[in-house]
Protein backbone atom coordinates (compact mmCIF):
# COMPACT_ATOMS: atom_id res chain seq x y z
CA UNK A 1 0.00 0.00 0.00
CA UNK A 2 1.33 3.41 -0.95
CA UNK A 3 1.71 5.88 1.91
CA UNK A 4 1.64 9.21 0.12
CA UNK A 5 3.71 12.08 1.47
CA UNK A 6 3.86 14.33 -1.58
CA UNK A 7 6.82 16.11 -3.09
CA UNK A 8 9.33 16.47 -0.29
CA UNK A 9 12.72 18.12 -0.72
CA UNK A 10 15.55 15.71 -1.54
CA UNK A 11 19.25 16.60 -1.54
CA UNK A 12 21.86 14.67 -3.50
CA UNK A 13 25.58 15.19 -3.90
CA UNK A 14 25.12 17.93 -6.51
CA UNK A 15 21.39 18.58 -6.73
CA UNK A 16 18.46 19.92 -4.81
CA UNK A 17 15.15 18.31 -5.76
CA UNK A 18 12.33 20.55 -4.60
CA UNK A 19 8.86 21.80 -5.40
CA UNK A 20 8.50 24.31 -8.20
CA UNK A 21 7.64 27.88 -7.25
CA UNK A 22 6.21 30.71 -9.33
CA UNK A 23 9.71 32.22 -9.50
CA UNK A 24 10.91 29.23 -11.58
CA UNK A 25 8.90 30.14 -14.70
CA UNK A 26 11.59 32.06 -16.58
CA UNK A 27 14.32 29.51 -15.82
CA UNK A 28 12.09 26.59 -16.85
CA UNK A 29 11.08 28.33 -20.06
CA UNK A 30 14.64 29.32 -20.97
CA UNK A 31 16.39 26.10 -19.91
CA UNK A 32 14.07 23.41 -21.28
CA UNK A 33 10.37 24.12 -21.82
CA UNK A 34 10.87 26.06 -25.08
CA UNK A 35 13.59 23.81 -26.53
CA UNK A 36 12.64 21.47 -29.38
CA UNK A 37 15.70 19.32 -28.65
CA UNK A 38 14.32 18.58 -25.18
CA UNK A 39 10.70 18.00 -26.20
CA UNK A 40 11.39 16.09 -29.44
CA UNK A 41 10.23 12.73 -28.08
CA UNK A 42 7.62 14.03 -25.63
CA UNK A 43 3.87 14.39 -26.03
CA UNK A 44 3.91 18.15 -25.45
CA UNK A 45 5.21 20.85 -27.75
CA UNK A 46 7.79 23.44 -26.74
CA UNK A 47 6.28 26.43 -24.99
CA UNK A 48 6.15 29.31 -27.45
CA UNK A 49 5.72 31.86 -24.70
CA UNK A 50 6.69 32.05 -21.03
CA UNK A 51 3.01 32.57 -20.14
CA UNK A 52 2.39 28.86 -20.89
CA UNK A 53 5.20 27.91 -18.51
CA UNK A 54 3.75 30.20 -15.84
CA UNK A 55 0.31 28.58 -16.24
CA UNK A 56 1.78 25.11 -15.92
CA UNK A 57 3.78 25.96 -12.81
CA UNK A 58 0.69 27.61 -11.32
CA UNK A 59 -1.21 24.35 -11.90
CA UNK A 60 1.61 22.31 -10.33
CA UNK A 61 1.70 24.60 -7.29
CA UNK A 62 -2.03 23.94 -6.83
CA UNK A 63 -1.45 20.17 -7.20
CA UNK A 64 1.19 20.20 -4.47
CA UNK A 65 -1.72 20.35 -2.02
CA UNK A 66 -2.35 16.68 -2.88
CA UNK A 67 -0.19 14.14 -1.10
CA UNK A 68 -0.18 11.84 -4.15
CA UNK A 69 1.43 14.45 -6.45
CA UNK A 70 5.16 14.06 -7.05
CA UNK A 71 6.95 16.61 -9.23
CA UNK A 72 10.42 17.91 -8.46
CA UNK A 73 12.37 20.81 -9.86
CA UNK A 74 15.94 19.68 -10.46
CA UNK A 75 18.14 22.48 -9.18
CA UNK A 76 21.88 22.65 -9.77
CA UNK A 77 24.08 25.43 -8.47
CA UNK A 78 20.97 27.41 -7.47
CA UNK A 79 19.38 27.17 -10.96
CA UNK A 80 16.38 25.11 -12.14
CA UNK A 81 17.70 22.84 -14.92
CA UNK A 82 14.93 20.25 -15.34
CA UNK A 83 12.21 18.26 -13.68
CA UNK A 84 11.46 14.71 -12.62
CA UNK A 85 8.02 13.47 -11.67
CA UNK A 86 5.71 10.54 -11.18
CA UNK A 87 3.67 10.60 -14.38
CA UNK A 88 1.38 7.66 -13.58
CA UNK A 89 0.37 5.83 -10.41
CA UNK A 90 -1.52 2.56 -10.08
CA UNK A 91 -2.83 2.48 -6.50
CA UNK A 92 -4.03 -1.12 -6.83
CA UNK A 93 -0.58 -2.50 -7.59
CA UNK A 94 1.60 0.15 -5.88
CA UNK A 95 3.22 0.94 -9.22
CA UNK A 96 4.57 4.32 -10.33
CA UNK A 97 6.04 5.53 -13.63
CA UNK A 98 8.73 8.21 -13.71
CA UNK A 99 9.26 10.90 -16.31
CA UNK A 100 11.89 13.59 -16.62
CA UNK A 101 13.41 16.23 -18.83
CA UNK A 102 16.45 18.43 -18.48
CA UNK A 103 17.84 21.44 -20.29
CA UNK A 104 20.08 20.71 -23.27
CA UNK A 105 23.04 22.49 -21.68
CA UNK A 106 22.93 19.88 -18.88
CA UNK A 107 22.76 16.73 -20.99
CA UNK A 108 25.40 14.04 -20.45
CA UNK A 109 26.43 15.34 -17.03
CA UNK A 110 24.78 12.56 -14.98
CA UNK A 111 22.20 14.92 -13.47
CA UNK A 112 19.12 12.92 -14.54
CA UNK A 113 20.61 9.67 -13.25
CA UNK A 114 21.48 11.33 -9.95
CA UNK A 115 17.97 12.77 -9.61
CA UNK A 116 16.28 9.50 -10.67
CA UNK A 117 18.26 7.44 -8.15
CA UNK A 118 17.24 9.81 -5.37
CA UNK A 119 13.57 9.75 -6.39
CA UNK A 120 13.63 5.95 -6.70
CA UNK A 121 15.05 5.72 -3.20
CA UNK A 122 12.35 8.07 -1.89
CA UNK A 123 9.49 6.23 -3.60
CA UNK A 124 10.64 2.81 -2.40
CA UNK A 125 11.71 3.68 1.15
CA UNK A 126 9.27 6.47 2.05
CA UNK A 127 6.18 5.88 -0.11
CA UNK A 128 6.22 2.07 -0.28
CA UNK A 129 6.11 1.58 -4.04
CA UNK A 130 6.36 -2.02 -5.19
CA UNK A 131 7.34 -1.30 -8.80
CA UNK A 132 8.83 1.74 -10.54
CA UNK A 133 9.23 2.10 -14.27
CA UNK A 134 10.59 4.41 -16.92
CA UNK A 135 9.09 4.50 -20.42
CA UNK A 136 11.03 6.27 -23.17
CA UNK A 137 11.14 6.61 -26.93
CA UNK A 138 13.44 4.02 -28.48
CA UNK A 139 14.87 6.90 -30.54
CA UNK A 140 16.03 8.46 -27.26
CA UNK A 141 18.51 5.86 -25.96
CA UNK A 142 19.95 8.27 -23.37
CA UNK A 143 16.82 7.69 -21.26
CA UNK A 144 17.45 3.96 -21.43
CA UNK A 145 20.97 4.54 -20.12
CA UNK A 146 19.50 6.42 -17.17
CA UNK A 147 17.13 3.53 -16.41
CA UNK A 148 19.94 0.98 -16.62
CA UNK A 149 22.22 3.05 -14.35
CA UNK A 150 19.35 3.17 -11.84
CA UNK A 151 19.29 -0.64 -11.67
CA UNK A 152 16.21 -1.11 -13.82
CA UNK A 153 15.69 -4.12 -16.07
CA UNK A 154 14.67 -3.82 -19.71
CA UNK A 155 11.21 -5.33 -20.21
CA UNK A 156 10.57 -4.80 -23.90
CA UNK A 157 9.22 -2.45 -26.51
CA UNK A 158 5.67 -1.22 -27.03
CA UNK A 159 5.43 -0.64 -30.78
CA UNK A 160 4.06 2.77 -31.84
CA UNK A 161 2.76 3.21 -28.31
CA UNK A 162 2.27 6.95 -28.44
CA UNK A 163 2.37 9.88 -30.80
CA UNK A 164 4.97 12.59 -30.23
CA UNK A 165 4.11 16.28 -30.31
CA UNK A 166 5.19 16.40 -33.96
CA UNK A 167 2.79 13.58 -34.90
CA UNK A 168 5.31 10.74 -35.14
CA UNK A 169 4.26 7.35 -33.79
CA UNK A 170 7.04 6.22 -31.46
CA UNK A 171 8.12 2.82 -30.22
CA UNK A 172 8.51 2.95 -26.45
CA UNK A 173 11.05 1.00 -24.38
CA UNK A 174 9.94 -0.09 -20.93
CA UNK A 175 12.29 -0.49 -17.94
CA UNK A 176 11.41 -1.34 -14.34
CA UNK A 177 12.71 -2.17 -10.92
CA UNK A 178 10.89 -3.90 -8.09
CA UNK A 179 11.16 -2.98 -4.44
CA UNK A 180 12.70 -6.36 -3.58
CA UNK A 181 15.38 -5.81 -6.26
CA UNK A 182 16.27 -2.32 -5.09
CA UNK A 183 19.72 -1.83 -3.62
CA UNK A 184 20.01 1.45 -1.70
CA UNK A 185 23.71 1.68 -2.55
CA UNK A 186 22.64 2.66 -6.09
CA UNK A 187 21.76 6.08 -4.75
CA UNK A 188 24.31 8.82 -5.43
Amino acid sequence: MLIHKGTETIKTQRLLLRRFTYKDSDAMFNNWANDERVTRFLTWTPHGDVSLTKQLICHWCWLYEKENFYNWCIEFDGKPIGNISVVRTDENSDHMDLGYCIGYDYWNCGFVTEAAKAVIDYLFTQIGANRLSIWHAVKNPASGKVAKKCGMSFEGIQRQYYKSSNGEYLDIAVWSILNNEYKPNLRL
